[in-house]
């Protein structure tokens, strides 16, 4: 099962969506570079274009850092909205098959040794066991999240939620034993209209069905995240390989504004609050986005946000001519040398995992507004159990300003400095680093032994 070059082949399915092609990228730049493997990361043709558009031309070249991009059709058309269900759609009806082609097309060439598969795109799952090829999955976030998808059978027979994921108890709830305590809203896929809920909750019990199979799960986590281990289930082994290291390149689905990094050079250290909620600006809205330009503005602090210029509508008039200077808007930023720049001293974020460990890593406070998904869970772990950020309970301009007063000048910002250097140690230090580095040498360790138990069973049969 080897590609060019004698090495061994491993293709990666990731959700086509920025914030889990991110981490399964670092993935297979660590499998390319750490172990040797020929690393193919499988994307629909809407990802793979847009991938190939923000890169400024990046092909298909074996030396591009290690990392082999594949593109298969979607069935999505230029022009058509692209939302969760429209993507859902393509998974299930379009994309399987030619994925299934793409890897019965290595078989002549020394075929594919595992494909790891991000959870959210299980459809991938029945492809490679149909094609006889070992198969890993992938978990982009936290362990904590993980545990509450894979719980959801048992919070039904518990009575917390009912058959279509309803919370039927009111207040905070630990929904898993031993775990921080959500609101009955916060549960990922309370998203939308009471029609979208109960589509996004039969999506998790389909992908909770598919993933049963699964002996390995590859997770984006690191050793000391939870609270409470208790209760693990033996099956599928956990390989806990995070955070995966940040300063690979990273592809992104959009074109990048450099001009910010020379904006930070002119200000003065630890001064700039670094305002980005991702992608999922779409569902705040025109009345948050100026509720939190108000904010911002009357916080007296320099700050670099990351606003689309299709939601710059929501700004109040005249704001840009009134913080001239001192805010400085972008439509994208390289997250990463934000993060590391010396100016910014905090982060006012919608807590998505990839931004938490990248805020982290670079020992920035955090400012906290969970929008949707995972991010109330990581949420939790940030404020409540880390205690490395504050949480803003409405976008707000009088809680925005207080928020960001409270970590640039308050009592609390020196003690939660320490404690965010104290979380890097742990995620990224030594012991956590090596401990990270034996888990993902173990993984390599298990797909050996497992293909050479099969050459083994093939020797058996050949011989009857």
């Amino acid at each position: 099962m080897v590609g060019v070059e004698g090495r061994p082949r491993i293709v990666f399915v990731p959700y086509p969506a920025q914030g889990h092609i991110t981490p399964m990228f670092h993935l297979a730049h660590a499998m390319h570079h750490q172990h040797g493997f020929q690393s193919i990361l499988v994307n629909p043709n809407f990802i793979h274009n847009r991938l190939i558009a923000s890169s400024s031309g990046a092909t298909n070249d074996p030396d591009n850092h290690g990392v082999i991009y594949a593109n298969i059709p979607d069935g999505l058309h230029d022009g058509e909205s692209i939302d969760f269900f429209a993507i859902s759609h393509a998974m299930e009806n379009h994309m399987p098959c030619h994925l299934e082609c793409l890897l019965k097309s290595f078989e002549t060439v020394g075929g594919v040794s595992c494909v790891v598969v991000d959870l959210l795109a299980s459809w991938a799952v029945g492809v490679a066991e149909r094609c006889r090829i070992p198969v890993a999955g992938f978990w982009p976030a936290m362990l904590g999240t993980y545990r509450l998808i894979s719980g959801v059978p048992d919070m039904i027979c518990r009575g917390l939620i009912d058959k279509n994921g309803t919370p039927i108890q009111e207040g905070a709830t630990s929904f898993i034993k031993g775990q921080p305590k959500l609101n009955p809203e916060e549960l990922p896929w309370l998203i939308g209209s009471p029609s979208s809920r109960r589509s996004r909750f039969a999506f998790w019990l389909r992908t909770i069905d598919r993933c049963k199979s699964l002996g390995w799960l590859i997770l984006n986590s690191f050793h000391g995240e939870e609270i409470n281990t208790e209760n693990l289930l033996s099956s599928p082994r956990i390989f806990r390989i995070g955070p995966l290291p940040t300063h690979s390149p990273t592809p992104t689905l959009w074109c990048e504004d450099g001009i910010c990094i020379e904006w930070l050079d002119k200000q003065s250290p630890s001064s700039v609050v670094y305002v980005s909620f991702g992608s999922w600006v779409d569902p705040i809205g025109d009345d948050k986005v100026a509720e939190l330009a108000l904010g911002l503005e009357a916080s007296e602090k320099p700050f670099l946000w990351v606003l689309s210029t299709a939601w710059r509508s929501g700004l109040p008039e005249g704001y840009l001519d009134r913080v001239k200077g001192r805010g400085m808007l972008v439509s994208w930023a390289p997250q990463r040398e934000v993060l590391e720049h010396g100016a910014v001293g905090c982060y006012l974020m919608h807590c998505g995992w990839n931004s938490t460990i990248e805020a982290v890593e670079r020992g920035k406070r955090l400012l906290c507004y969970p929008v949707a998904g995972d991010q109330f869970v990581n949420c939790t772990y940030i404020v409540d159990v880390w205690k490395v950020g504050v949480r803003l309970g409405k976008l707000e301009r009088g809680e925005v300003e207080e928020g960001v007063k409270r970590l640039m000048d308050g009592c609390c910002g020196g003690e939660m400095m320490r404690r965010v250097l104290a979380l890097k140690e742990l995620m990224m230090g030594r012991h956590g680093r090596l401990g990270a580095d034996a888990e993902l040498n173990a993984f390599v360790d298990a797909l050996a032994n497992w293909t050479l138990d099969e050459c083994v069973k093939l020797s058996c049969f050949s011989s009857l």
